[in-house]
């Protein structure tokens, strides 16, 4: 490289916005297994594309050997950075992070795991490129591999999103998504401490292109969604976005208070005309426990959009930075 100290690299790489720089953020934990294989197929993409490229490995509190395979790998290649959490924030602070410290005129997110495909990224630069669009976003074309109750719920999921919420969510939407600076800065903008990407992304609007393709199985390693994960994923993107349980929480409240009225005027008539006493005791017991719960139920929803609001009002910060190479890092934010 012309006698260019490896220093030198990194700090031409960070600092001030780089044009025609691709950032490429690649959100670790636990996956030792898997990131060689990424790294060996991403730079062989990237060292053919017409761009210069970054990556920043952001290891979110892994507790295997990303963080030394991440250093190992960032000392040896110019292109490769990292970043590591004090503990486990979770990916969608690993994206922020990622977003909060990179500079390049492009941005992509991608997994290590190699269900993000290398190989499209030409395709999506030569895309974004052309002017037209802000973002190029991917999708999956089947849920091939997947448990068929999962790709049921993502589907209901996607289905249920886009009709309660002004959030655009297309179905099989994939965190990976390659987005100009524009885009990027609308994003980091949005401070908030719950956040849900993929309706962050749709929210800021912006024109996006959506490239399908074919399921991809993970390359190596194990996956870090469980079913119950994905669930509470699912659950805080439609409170996140959506106002609609509050809403139905209301309208329950007024037609069981109607019904209630209706009820309780039969009761007294019949009283008045027939003298009947009131009898069924145990059915009334029943009436006034399935009330009972459903009460409790309604509570809860409007105990999750409490607690958001309650964790928004402490300011936390969404990721906490151990250890870095990046340049000018933005260790707290």
């Amino acid at each position: 490289m012309g006698g260019r100290t490896q220093t030198d690299d990194h700090t031409r790489l960070g600092g001030e916005r780089q044009k025609g720089l691709l950032s490429v953020i690649v959100p670790c934990f636990n996956e030792e297994k898997a990131l060689p294989y990424f790294y060996a197929e991403a730079t062989k993409v990237l060292s053919e594309m017409p761009v210069r490229y970054e990556i920043v490995l952001v290891d979110d509190g892994s507790r295997d050997g990303t963080l030394r395979l991440a250093k190992e790998l960032s000392g040896r290649d110019r292109h490769v950075r990292y970043l590591s959490f004090s503990r486990n924030f979770g990916k969608e602070a690993a994206m922020y992070a990622g977003f909060c410290n990179v500079h390049g005129d492009y941005v992509v997110v991608m997994d290590a795991d190699l269900q993000d495909p290398p190989s499209l990224l030409p395709k999506m630069l030569r895309i974004i490129q052309g002017g037209e669009y802000d973002s190029v976003a991917t999708r999956r074309e089947n849920r091939e591999g997947e448990p068929p109750v999962r790709s049921f719920c993502a589907r209901l999921f996607y289905r249920i999103v886009n009709r309660i919420s002004d959030a655009d969510i297309v179905d099989g939407a994939r965190d990976f998504r390659l987005m100009t600076r524009d885009m990027v800065d609308a994003i980091v903008a949005m401070g908030e401490y719950n956040r849900f990407s993929k309706g962050i992304f749709g929210w800021v609007g912006f024109r996006t292109y959506w490239l399908a393709y074919e399921n991809v199985e993970r390359v190596a390693g194990e996956t870090k969604w469980s079913f119950w994960k994905l669930l509470r994923y699912a659950l805080d993107g439609i409170i996140n976005f959506s106002q609609a349980p509050l809403s139905a929480v209301s309208w329950f409240g007024i037609v069981m208070t109607f019904l209630a009225v209706i009820v309780l005027i039969v009761l007294v008539v019949r009283r008045l005309v027939w003298g009947d006493p009131v009898a069924g005791w145990a059915s009334l017991a029943c009436i006034i426990i399935f009330i009972g719960g459903l009460e409790l139920f309604c509570l809860g929803i409007i105990g999750q959009y409490v607690s958001r609001i309650f964790l928004e009002t402490k300011h936390r910060p969404h990721f906490i930075v151990e250890d870095s190479n990046v340049e000018d890092v933005k260790k707290i934010r």
